[in-house]
């Protein structure tokens, strides 16, 4: 079986030649570990079909953005498109399927919130 060419590192500028896109000077070190256990959780058919599209119906506009901005604004009732866990569930089961741990959230504010979770709570994402 031949194996992939040899192209440039992604790294812009490094002209290291690889078969995985990143040289190891410059592969990312982002890596998941307590999470990793339990992320996988996010593609069972119950999160799939059943959690995440209730929810959606239920709620489908982004909460965040309805408490951001005033009722005339447009931007009020932006589409949610991702189904996020108001307290972060770090692998306990039950937390995960309570629906009334789930919220409707557009992308950019679901960015936000999970950014500033990880600035404050402990390693391991």
């Amino acid at each position: 079986m031949a194996e992939k060419p040899l192209r440039p590192c992604r790294h812009p500028g490094c002209a290291a030649l690889t078969r995985t896109g990143w040289c190891p000077r410059h592969r990312p070190r982002h890596q998941r570990h307590q999470s990793a256990a339990y992320h996988g959780w996010y593609d069972l058919p119950l999160w799939t079909r059943a959690l995440r599209p209730a929810q959606l119906l239920r709620e489908p506009f982004c909460r965040s953005c309805a408490l951001r901005y005033p009722p005339d604004d447009p931007r009020h009732r932006t589409r949610a498109t991702v189904v996020d866990h108001i307290r972060p569930f770090r692998g306990d089961w039950a937390l995960f399927i309570d629906p009334a741990n789930h919220q409707s959230l557009c992308k950019a504010c679901h960015d936000r919130k999970t950014a500033a979770e990880r600035a404050d709570g402990p390693a391991g994402f």
